[in-house]
């Protein structure tokens, strides 16, 4: 069928022909390995048209057609990856389609080349774009795989082992008959069973003596492949991963893939040590801070005069909201924090520690919730912080029942904070300049925040308002 086709629609000679009938006879093991449909389409004389020449469906997963498209057109207004491909040779990822069949997919688009470096063809893999994103990111990957195994394959049926590109791969490949007796190896799989001690050329080795998880052959074909696993022999880690070969539904053999994947762990154990000692850090800075907080509050006691006992209390409670950052940061174990869980722990160490005991004031978090830098968290608890005191301490002076907002709003550039009370108010232009906790708030927001503030007071209430870069 596909001679016949590119002879009809085509100017393919029978040489092109021949390597897109070679590379045909393994689509079926594409499909399976990237666990998609997978097609080959050629130009027709038509720069505008293509026409499927062969279909692979997987096995292990339902294919999105429910009628082959062998022999149907593909245009360029409904699939312009593959008409992009076809005429410019590069490769593209992740563009929508429709498809024959009047549905939305993705497809990932690879051409086809011949000796002389001509696109003859493109391969194929289509997605549903409601697809999962675990799904999404393994077809972005083994669609690299599929890339190399298409060019292997047509390679190797030339009997030019040093033409392949699996010659050249980083991954070690492996091939075996349907006797499971290794037909062929590249270099990289050499290297790799010598390190793990073989000393026999493994060509012509049993499937038995080289599996290295433990798979058996006939269950390997029975399965049609398995999925990728992960694996530790002696200090090397490997990800292997099979497919099995077919031909007109008859089993040709097995490829295994390995991928030394000892560096990728080496990183991933590193970065599990540098986030335990981070943790570490964090939760020693705190209990420092909660120390120092507690010394504080001792010594604050042997005051008699009530001035200096106000700002030995306004100072606990800077303290302790540095302390909350570093709290959180310490579970966490990353340099991200959640704003608005920032900002909870600090209403509840506030409120607990500064309002008085005969008044009802609630306070609220509100808004969004997004991550921040450990700096930056920093520098807005402290700014909230000051800001709760004042209303607490100055806001509420005459009133027993009140109510505070504190609303957090994600924008683009900047986001913001506001603090919203409906407390006495006061003189902005007089106690604005005279007071040391709006003073304090106003250097970090344009210091340590790169942003401004608002204020905005009245007898109905005060609100103060602060931006910062994202």
């Amino acid at each position: 069928m596909l001679k016949k086709l590119c002879k009809t629609y085509t100017d393919l000679c029978d040489e092109d022909i021949n390597k897109l009938e070679q590379l045909e006879k393994f689509l079926p093991t594409i499909a399976d390995l990237i666990m998609a449909d997978v097609f080959i389409d050629c130009l027709t004389r038509d720069t505008n048209v293509a026409v499927v020449v062969s279909e692979a469906k997987p096995l292990n997963l339902q294919s999105m057609y429910k009628q082959p498209v062998v022999g149907q057109l593909a245009l360029r207004e409904n699939e312009p990856a593959v008409l992009r491909t076809l005429q410019i040779g590069m490769k593209t990822r992740d563009l929508k389609a429709i498809t024959q069949e009047n549905k939305l997919v993705k497809q990932n688009v690879l051409p086809i080349k011949n000796d002389f470096n001509k696109v003859i063809a493109v391969l194929i893999m289509e997605q549903d774009v409601t697809v999962d994103v675990n799904h999404h990111n393994n077809m972005e990957i083994l669609s690299e795989t599929a890339e190399k195994l298409a060019q292997t394959l047509l390679n190797l049926r030339d009997g030019e082992k040093e033409n392949s590109i699996t010659y050249y791969l980083d991954d070690a490949m492996l091939i075996f008959g349907e006797n499971g007796i290794a037909t062929y190896a590249n270099p990289v799989a050499e290297m790799l069973y010598k390190k793990l001690g073989y000393i026999d050329e493994i060509v012509g080795m049993k499937f038995e003596n080289l599996v290295l998880d433990g798979t058996n052959f006939l269950k390997v074909i029975q399965g049609n492949g398995a999925g990728v696993g992960e694996i530790e022999i002696g200090k090397l880690s490997l990800q292997v991963k099979y497919a099995v070969t077919r031909s007109r539904e008859n089993t040709v053999g097995v490829i295994m893939l390995i991928k030394d994947i000892t560096d990728v762990k080496e990183k991933e154990k590193e970065l599990i040590l540098k986030c335990v000692a981070i943790r570490e850090i964090h939760h020693r800075v705190k209990n420092n801070l909660q120390t120092i907080a507690s010394l504080l509050r001792l010594q604050s006691r042997r005051i008699e005069n009530e001035q200096a006992k106000k700002l030995f209390q306004e100072s606990i409670c800077r303290i302790l909201s540095i302390a909350v950052t570093h709290e959180v940061l310490a579970r966490n174990g990353v340099d991200d924090v959640d704003i608005k869980t920032i900002l909870c722990r600090i209403e509840k160490s506030t409120v607990s520690y500064c309002i008085e005991a005969n008044k009802n004031i609630m306070v609220e978090i509100l808004g969004d919730s997004f991550m921040v830098n450990s700096d930056k968290a920093t520098s807005i608890a402290l700014v909230v912080n000051e800001l709760l005191q004042n209303s607490l301490q100055h806001g509420f002076c005459n009133q027993n029942d009140g109510h505070i907002e504190v609303i957090i709003q994600k924008g683009i550039m900047y986001s913001n904070i506001s603090v919203i009370d409906n407390g006495q108010g006061f003189d902005v232009e007089k106690i604005g300049k005279e007071s040391l906790g709006l003073n304090i708030v106003k250097g970090i927001v344009k210091d340590k925040l790169g942003g401004t503030t608002k204020i905005e007071s009245s007898y109905q209430g005060t609100k103060i308002v602060f931006d910062f870069e994202n």
